[in-house]
């Protein structure tokens, strides 16, 4: 899979789910997204696209590793618009 095809459509994700947040950046809850029908379609591996798009300071979120569940309320923050 391309890396860069997936953090692109996961921006997609996060801005029709999400909301802005206080700062004026696009934020979506972690259970939202892991819980929503067409990102489970989409991602096949859905941390581990996070984390690249972390790595690449494309989005942001509490913690090296989200769980569902555990995790569900964690703020996953869209840094560029």
């Amino acid at each position: 899979m391309n890396v860069d095809h997936e953090i692109t459509l996961l921006t997609e994700e996060i801005r029709r789910l999400g909301s802005k947040n206080a700062d004026g950046k696009t934020s979506v809850k972690f259970g939202v997204l892991f819980n929503d029908d067409r990102c489970a379609n989409l991602f096949e591996a859905l941390m581990g696209t996070l984390k690249a798009a972390k790595r690449k300071k494309v989005i942001t979120f509490n913690g090296e590793l989200l769980l569902q569940g555990v995790h569900d309320n964690v703020d996953v923050v869209l840094l560029q618009e």
